[in-house]
């Protein structure tokens, strides 16, 4: 991270030690864990196990995406997916983006993790709790079990275990009562029927002496709380990453006006046959990141420029020496919504009130949502976008 940027952490929140200027990066950070979302990895969303760096390059994104298999791209070497450096675990065969990938996982948690020659076998424990979680939560998905299995494996291979508890004790805990609302939000109504078959498919699956307080039901559902409540989408896209270096190209008028024209109408094919889920989706755990407070006023947002897991911090404004670092748990559209519309939302999906200078601003306002509004909730209600703020950010 930027050094001059570097914000520090004052008990729930952080706050910058430093003047930051809009547009800056205040810091970069990669993951403890991550995960690929398991419909999104069904769905044919390639991305590498570890970092889940999109690995089609932009023309096959865009081929599969449009469906147009014929479909050639523009300036084809504006992508960056190198095919070549793609290498796949000997045992299991999932594929990662390089060599450095692979044995990262294989050192944090693959090991524990790899199917071997089981990796197509149904009965096999992690195939059997892989298909449970996708026949509780649908898309657009939210989570994933698989990032509460990494949490265990990189603990079960680390050397010193109690290092790795220590880190994951950093993310709020939370009451009985609020973890089952948090476990009701992303199975439904039969949540405790389906928690229980979980928690006895992770168990089989996974248990380890070291972390038997994980494997008891009240210690699951903390876990299974944590990674709902500060688990970060992580969106990567190579069609993405291809089109914004596009927009950088220096070109004629007349050939700028044909990429535009394009582009914008591969989008219009893409979202005809595809809609709106474009990226490789997943979620991870940023010690940083979620110790961000949210605020209806963000002055900091969290993005995925380099079409890996490294999350990017920046300023949407300038930021004063001791000013709260905020970002939002809403998307620009939920933002835009009246007072009780967003604590609707917040309180149902993260379990606070915001207190933030918009709400306070807005206390008078009718605790009322329009018929429209209401309708647009009904809608809304589940929506994520995988590079948004998913879940709640609480305290390192």
């Amino acid at each position: 991270a930027p050094s001059s940027c570097l914000p520090c952490l004052m008990g729930k929140g952080l706050f910058a030690k430093k003047s930051i200027k809009k547009g800056d990066s205040i810091f970069i950070e990669r993951p403890l864990v991550s995960a690929q979302f398991l419909w999104n990895a069904l769905y044919k969303y390639k991305a590498c196990e570890y970092c889940l760096r999109a690995l089609e390059t932009a023309e096959e994104n865009a081929r599969r995406l449009s469906g147009i298999p014929g479909l050639n791209l523009p300036h084809p070497e504006l992508c960056r997916v190198r095919p070549e450096l793609h290498q796949a675990c000997p045992q299991c065969q999932v594929m990662y983006c390089s060599s450095e990938c692979r044995q990262a996982a294989a050192d944090q948690y693959h090991k524990v993790l790899c199917l071997g020659p089981s990796h197509e076998d149904p009965d096999h424990p992690i195939n059997k709790l892989k298909d449970a979680w996708r026949t509780m939560h649908y898309p657009p998905e939210t989570s994933s079990i698989m990032l509460m299995a990494r949490m265990v494996a990189a603990v079960k291979q680390a050397k010193d275990k109690a290092h790795w508890q220590k880190l994951f004790s950093h993310f709020c805990s939370r009451t009985a009562n609020e973890e089952e609302e948090i476990a009701h939000k992303l199975l439904g109504e039969q949540f405790r029927g389906q928690l229980a078959l979980l928690h006895s498919l992770f168990s089989e699956a996974l248990y380890d002496d070291h972390l038997s307080r994980w494997f008891v039901p009240e210690g699951f559902r903390s876990l299974f709380a944590l990674v709902g409540t500060n688990g970060q989408g992580i969106g990567t896209s190579s069609l993405s990453q291809w089109v914004h270096a596009c927009d950088a190209l220096e070109l004629p008028a007349q050939q700028r006006e044909q990429l535009d024209s394009f582009i914008d109408q591969l989008y219009k094919d893409i979202e005809k046959e595809t809609g709106d889920f474009l990226n490789c989706e997943g979620s991870g755990l940023f010690m940083l990141q979620s110790s961000c407070n949210h605020s209806c006023i963000p002055n900091a947002e969290a993005s995925f420029p380099d079409n890996n897991f490294l999350l990017h911090l920046s300023a949407l404004s300038d930021i004063s020496p001791g000013e709260e670092i905020c970002i939002s748990y809403l998307d620009c559209c939920q933002r835009d919504r009246s007072r009780h519309s967003r604590h609707k939302i917040l309180r149902e999906n993260y379990l606070f009130v915001c207190s933030c200078p918009k709400c306070v601003s807005q206390m008078d306002e009718l605790d009322m949502t329009s018929e429209e509004e209401d309708e647009e909730e009904g809608e809304a209600e589940g929506e994520t976008e995988g590079d948004e703020m998913e879940d709640e950010m609480t305290d390192v």
